[in-house]
């Protein structure tokens, strides 16, 4: 008789066996934990993924000039054994590199970054916000393809308040990353034909 496979009370350690031998086959999923609940998400979508590249792209040129580390997904954030997420961005200044480890960022990023996606929203607006004010991720950046904009929630007094919403038009910056700039336009890409 077959048992369903456990979704809940799990740690980094099972999360790590869950994932099949590369060298054989391909995994299109996305396997996280919040609070030893196991999360699985599918590949996302085109837009999504050219919003993390040109993210990704532009954060890099900076930590090339400037110091620090950026990650586009797939790299694990480690804030505990039963909390291991993959945000589609994760930014590490330079006098945190310690965080910075072989298998994963431990602890809190400096910044983490999500795009949505339809199947993973609600997941991103509450969940994860939730999960990355309680661990002290100084900011979150949220960028919604959907209401073409983008959210920046910033951590103080260890709470997160009311995002500062950039509209197209706007461009992105953070006094977590001095100098660095994009547009919002150019991150959301050409509006989505109706």
């Amino acid at each position: 008789m077959a048992t369903e496979p456990r979704t809940t009370d799990l740690t980094y350690e099972d999360l790590v066996h869950m994932y099949p031998d590369v060298d054989n086959d391909v995994d299109i999923f996305r396997r996280e934990l919040i609070d030893g609940e196991l999360i699985v998400t599918a590949a996302p979508g085109a837009r999504h993924q050219d919003a993390v590249l040109r993210l990704g792209a532009t954060l890099l040129a900076w930590c090339d000039r400037n110091g620090g580390k950026v990650y586009v997904a797939p790299r694990d954030v480690y804030f505990t054994e039963r909390d291991v997420v993959e945000p589609d961005v994760v930014f590490v200044r330079a006098e945190n590199l310690e965080r910075d480890e072989d298998r994963f960022v431990r602890g809190a990023p400096d910044v983490v970054v999500e795009v949505s996606s339809p199947s993973t929203r609600r997941l991103e607006i509450h969940r994860k916000r939730e999960l990355y004010e309680r661990m002290g991720v100084l900011e979150y950046w949220y960028v919604d393809l959907d209401a073409e904009r983008v959210e920046i929630y910033r951590l103080q007094e260890g709470r997160y308040g009311l995002p500062t919403l950039l509209d197209r038009g706007s461009s992105l910056e953070s006094p977590l990353v001095p100098g660095f700039s994009i547009a919002v336009d150019d991150l959301l890409g050409p509006p989505p034909e109706s």
